[in-house]
């Protein structure tokens, strides 16, 4: 792992997938699938491990030219940002599925809690793996988090919602361990419906977040967002559960800016972590000027220092065209340069 500038930049998550890989006007007509959507994928089961490995160093290779700092797999073999751990978990039912809202209020087959939930197997440390072995670079992996899985699931086994939430949080808690003792730098949870659901956010929901960081050591990070762009196209003016976090054990918390135009004061609140700063608005496919990029950034230092802010877009990259996603990676980049001289 090479030493880290001031205002780092990273992913939150995502980059683009090939089209090569994966039906890119599939995937683009639909919310991100609770369960396995295998008919996205273009190459044949027996291909498909090797040329996801493939898409993988693509991406790899795509943050380093771009100039990022902290670099994820790009979760190129995940059909969404969620399915690919929850699917793999015991207790739940797959081929059977339930169904539950998504945050824009339309019902989706979804898991269907059959059992305990437990994680009979590491999910993503052989994605950790490669990904340290194809680059020297900080690297981040991310994971979904408890409450999000709970809340794309149908409870059959538990008593209430904040039971499946924990029970999700415990092989949360042990993947995240896992990934460490392979080699992650940082390890994000991507919780988007804490926004997407305050209420029962702040009643059992950071209670289970907490449980899944619970005896963690390594530098941990939690993702909230108002939903990906090519999605969910209204932005609130604020965040509905974010000061919440204040008391949580991660190190850092992604948060959106550039899209929402997000009122940075709720900042002040979170004093004492690092803010990855959503700072590039995937709602358009034009790619921003690297000083406008920079006067998004310097919007927080009335609130934080720039030694605890990251550098990222609002949310992840997955629906953007390669290109566009490529271009606004290299304005972050040359962005955070034209701040570092500044400082």
């Amino acid at each position: 792992m090479t030493a880290l500038p001031v205002l780092p930049t990273s992913l939150v998550g995502s980059y683009a997938q090939p089209e090569w890989l994966i039906d890119r006007a599939k995937l683009a007509g639909r919310f991100p699938p609770r369960v396995r959507a295998k008919e996205l994928w273009r190459i044949e089961p027996e291909l498909l491990a090797e040329a996801q490995d493939d898409a993988t160093v693509l991406a790899i290779r795509a943050q380093e030219e771009a100039g990022l700092d902290i670099l994820t797999d790009g979760e190129i073999r995940r059909e969404s940002y969620s399915n690919h751990f929850a699917t793999a978990l015991d207790g739940v039912d797959i081929d059977n599925p339930g169904t539950a809202l998504d945050r824009s209020g339309h019902p989706n087959p979804v898991p269907r809690i059959v059992g305990p939930i437990s994680r009979p197997a590491p999910v993503q440390v052989r994605d950790l793996e490669f990904l340290r072995a194809h680059t020297d670079r900080t690297i981040k992996i991310t994971v979904p988090g408890p409450f999000t899985m709970s809340q794309q699931a149908q409870n059959d086994h538990y008593p209430d919602a904040e039971a499946a939430a924990h029970g999700y949080a415990a092989a949360v808690n042990a993947e995240i361990r896992d990934l460490f003792a392979a080699g992650a730098d940082i390890v994000q949870i991507d919780e988007p419906y804490l926004q997407a659901r305050p209420d029962a956010a702040r009643a059992y929901g950071l209670s289970a977040l907490n449980a899944a960081l619970e005896g963690v050591t390594g530098r941990t990070a939690v993702h909230l967002c108002f939903g990906y762009a090519a999605i969910i196209h209204e932005r609130p003016e604020g965040y509905s559960f974010l000061p919440e976090l204040a008391g949580c054990p991660v190190e850092q918390i992604s948060i959106e800016t550039a899209q929402s135009g997000l009122d940075l004061g709720v900042l002040s609140d979170l004093s004492d972590k690092t803010i990855i700063l959503g700072v590039v608005d995937l709602s358009d496919p034009a790619v921003e000027t690297p000083e406008v990029v920079a006067a998004r950034v310097r919007r927080a230092f009335d609130r934080l220092p720039p030694e605890q802010v990251v550098i990222a877009p609002d949310c992840g990259m997955k629906y953007l065209p390669r290109e566009s996603a490529f271009g606004k990676m290299r304005a972050m980049a040359a962005a955070a340069e034209v701040l570092r001289r500044e400082l």
